[in-house]
């Protein structure tokens, strides 16, 4: 039922759900099959149903998407009987460059099509928009993470926001399924700039009246803008995926890879069966450099389920799971929502120390960073069935309840 990812359950199993994973794509085949993914059995536990029962079909990794007709347990099933009143506040979907697959995923599952817009770049690399189509008197929401390079889709989106501000639309959302800069938010030394408020301020300034965003790096992000944030949370999708996964809730352990991510991994952890939680002691010497001092908690002969908000180079989930390991774990697991995935990430993260790295497609995945460990879950259906919400003025946070 809806409610079941979101309270405790039994010791006896992980999860009690139904399967909605009925799309699945296959990975290049240049992808090799990973001799340290295994099978699990389920002779002993509840799961929701697969088709198969881990990331691998037919010796290669698999994408699980959600498609339009079967709703994840968290979403509540009137949408299908939803349409846009084409005499009223009409509604528009276009999409930058950043993401095009997400946008049409989007797309798909609510049913419309994608606006049709022109983006191309002068000779010295200034960006061009124009929409194919009007705008005016419509409810846009412009589809856009400012994942990298970072400035050139930031910049994008606020010539998107200005084309459809200029073109008379009612009301322009942005969604920015990964906000860049996130991490600037706050002064740490002297002499810093606060970036994520900067941010904030051109996206608004630029023309914008609400944003919707997936997993700010923290909170208080959402205080930086001066207009209405949506702030979704994906950890319900990761969560229904966690259910296909047979390990009994007595082995499972929820890590956050550092003290400041301790109140994400605690909400993590009560949803998920209201596992134990354990904290990695991190001391950073600087930008993209972490060393491990310290594990709090006990992971001996556990399932450890390392979470985040974000994979970067990896250093500090590496390192949270290498400690891990040699404090006993019986198997490590890392969850995130932004695969952001810098060099060295993915050397580190198909090293071995992890059982699988599960993350989400609001940042595209390239071909070449693919490995036999890595799950991409699509937030698709989740920002669908937000931007409807948004559309018809009622509430959004109903959605994680």
């Amino acid at each position: 039922m809806a409610s079941s990812l979101l309270r405790p359950h039994s010791p006896s199993s992980l999860f009690t759900s139904t399967s909605h994973y009925s799309t699945l794509r296959t990975l290049p085949p240049s992808i090799p099959h990973s001799p340290t993914t295994r099978i699990f059995s389920y002779n002993n536990s509840v799961k929701c149903g697969l088709l198969e029962p881990s990331n691998i079909v037919n010796g290669k990794p698999i994408i699980p998407v959600m498609n339009g007709t079967t709703l994840p347990k968290f979403i509540e099933p009137e949408r299908a009987e939803r349409t846009v009143n084409k005499n009223g506040n009409r509604l528009k979907l276009f999409s930058g460059t950043a993401n095009t697959v997400l946008s049409q995923e989007i797309a798909r599952y609510m049913a419309l099509e994608l606006g049709k817009i022109t983006i191309k770049h002068f000779a010295d690399g200034e960006i061009y928009v124009q929409l194919q189509e009007s705008v005016r008197g419509c409810n846009v929401y412009l589809i856009q993470p400012t994942s990298a390079p970072a400035n050139e889709n930031l910049m994008e989106l606020k010539i998107m926001i200005d084309a459809c501000r200029r073109a008379s639309a009612k009301n322009i959302t942005a969604v920015i399924p990964y906000f860049g800069y996130a991490r600037a938010d706050r002064k740490t030394q002297g002499r810093e700039s606060i970036a994520a408020k900067l941010v904030a301020n051109l996206i608004t300034k630029a023309g914008a009246d609400r944003v919707l965003a997936c997993d700010l790096h923290s909170g208080q992000s959402m205080g930086y803008f001066d207009i209405p944030v949506d702030h979704v949370h994906c950890q319900p999708v990761i969560l229904d995926y966690l259910a296909s996964k047979s390990i009994n809730a007595n082995d499972l352990v929820v890590v956050s890879p550092d003290v400041g991510g301790v109140a994400r991994a605690r909400t993590f952890a009560k949803k998920l069966s209201d596992a134990p939680l354990a904290i990695v002691d991190k001391r950073r010497h600087g930008h993209n450099v972490a060393e491990v001092m310290n594990l709090i908690g006990d992971v001996k002969g556990k399932v450890a389920v390392m979470v985040d908000d974000m994979i970067d180079t990896a250093g500090t989930i590496s390192k949270g799971a290498a400690l891990l390991h040699a404090e006993g774990a019986r198997e490590v697991y890392a969850c995130c929502t932004h695969a952001v995935f810098s060099p060295p990430a993915i050397e580190r993260l198909s090293s071995g120390l992890f059982q699988e790295v599960i993350v989400t497609n609001t940042i595209p995945v390239a071909d070449k960073n693919y490995f036999p460990q890595l799950t991409v879950l699509t937030v698709a259906n989740l920002l669908g069935e937000t931007i409807w919400r948004i559309h018809d003025d009622t509430s959004v946070s109903s959605i994680f309840e």
